[in-house]
């Protein structure tokens, strides 16, 4: 072999290294992007630079069936365009792709479609869950309470997209089922109707409508009208339940099936939470003539309680027998979750975060007498154009109830610290890091010996870090 030789396959293998590092980091935020070429090349665009990032990302990309069909995609199509950037080159795989995978899900689509008619055949009754939120701790709840009696089946995590509730029927579902709570998920209208042509429910339930998302929607009436299309694809002898608590649910008429109110507000709902009691350990409330306690915290986490009980109450498990079932209830992680014991407690609410969901965490932090309490935060995203002032009045409020405020990101969360500011939060109490780790090791070293309880409110993934 010449004396060039051995440098050059080095030199090869050194630049097929590095192509191979560049589609997986690509990929990763590909796959957080769930896959959408639009929301992807939307993204791309508004990060340039990211290929050049250097520290590890918070979520690996998971080297699932799809991801290596696509390398192989990638590495073919790379031969002739060897010139695009690794982004588009991952953009043109995924198209090559494309047929290959629709006819994958269409396999597995018709695979769930034949089982799901088989249970509905056998009795089996269908929930769908919706709402810009509290839509994953409803049905972990109703979950839980229906087992009083039934044997249920939900949706696992946040499987709330068709291939998610086509592979939990698939690889789920059973003839000793006799519910499936399937939870929702949307970012454009149509999305809920898609679901709903598919597993066609009997059930529904809405619990709330807001600006999660907005980025997305465009708008809150066009978030509105895809929660409701939900309720719009029920048949006439369904039962859609509704948050009577929330302004927009309550503008919007129903007329094709039976409608049952519930909130912890209105007391015009037909279930409506009384005498509620809030505390750092737990809480209490009446429905009716009924007393429920609970382990969870927060006003939201109450709300969504009341929306499981109606739906258990109205599918025939009786009321008086739910009070020993709620008090069993688990909280849902990162959603108003309790960590921790003794001088340093968490509330993990870090799932998602949006305008109303920030305000009942808040709330939920302002019960805790006589701890130093600490706001960690990257801030709200998803909220197109009133994202920075949904931030900066977030900041506002939290100054208020915050003793000091810990901010992730020096640009995502400008508007909350200018909030901060003007809500009256000294400026020696708000500190900037770069990363969770940095804020909560911080946060470990704010007023040594005295107790303290830290609000985790949001965790952003990679694509938004």
């Amino acid at each position: 072999m010449p004396f060039w030789g051995y440098p050059a396959i080095l030199l090869c293998v050194a630049v097929y290294a590095f192509d191979m590092w560049k589609f997986a980091l690509n990929a990763n935020m590909f796959q957080l992007n769930s896959y959408k070429p639009e929301v992807h090349k939307a993204w791309v665009k508004k990060n340039a630079g990211f290929m050049f990032r250097a520290t590890p990302g918070k979520t690996p990309l998971k080297w699932t069936a799809r991801v290596k069909r696509m390398l192989a995609a990638y590495i073919i199509v790379s031969i002739p365009l060897f010139w695009l950037f690794p982004e588009r080159l991952l953009l043109v795989a995924n198209h090559v792709c494309k047929p290959l995978e629709a006819s994958i899900n269409a396999r597995y689509k018709n695979s769930a479609a034949r089982r799901l008619a088989e249970a509905k055949a056998n009795g089996l009754k269908i929930i769908g869950i919706t709402g810009s939120y509290g839509k994953t701790s409803v049905k972990f709840f109703l979950a839980s309470l229906l087992g009083a009696k039934y044997n249920v089946l939900a949706t696992p995590a946040s499987f709330n997209t068709p291939l998610g509730v086509i592979r939990t029927i698939n690889e789920q579902l059973r003839p000793v089922h006799d519910i499936f709570l399937v939870e929702m998920g949307a970012r454009n209208v149509g999305d809920i109707k898609e679901l709903c042509d598919f597993v066609a429910p009997d059930l529904g339930v809405i619990t709330s409508v807001g600006e999660a998302h907005l980025e997305f929607f465009g708008s809150l009436e066009n978030t509105l009208a895809a929660k409701f299309e939900l309720a719009d694809s029920l048949p006439d002898f369904g039962t859609v339940f509704l948050n009577w608590d929330n302004d927009l649910v309550r503008s919007r008429l129903v007329k094709n099936c039976r409608t049952t109110r519930f909130g912890i507000e209105n007391e015009n709902a037909g279930f409506n939470a009384t005498a509620i009691k809030i505390g750092s350990r737990g809480s209490s409330f009446s429905i009716g003539d009924t007393r429920f306690d609970t382990k969870l915290i927060g006003r939201q986490n109450i709300l969504n309680l009341t929306a499981a009980i109606a739906v258990a109450e109205t599918l025939g498990v009786a009321i008086e027998q739910l009070p020993q079932y709620v008090a069993r209830l688990e909280p849902v992680p990162h959603r108003l979750q309790l960590l921790g014991t003794g001088d340093r407690l968490v509330i993990d609410d870090a799932y998602n975060s949006n305008p109303a969901g920030s305000d009942a965490a808040l709330a939920t932090l302002a019960q805790f007498k006589g701890y130093v309490k600490i706001l960690i935060t990257p801030g709200m995203v998803e909220l197109g154009d009133e994202q920075f002032n949904a931030n900066m009045l977030f900041g506002q409020k939290a100054a208020l109830i915050a003793d000091y405020a810990v901010l992730i990101g020096p640009e995502q969360t400008k508007p909350i610290a200018a909030g901060l500011h003007a809500g009256g939060l000294d400026e020696q109490r708000v500190k900037i890091c770069t990363t969770l780790k940095e804020a909560l090791q911080f946060a470990d070293n704010i007023e040594p010996g005295n107790p303290r309880v830290i609000l985790l409110e949001n965790d952003l993934p990679d694509n938004y870090s």
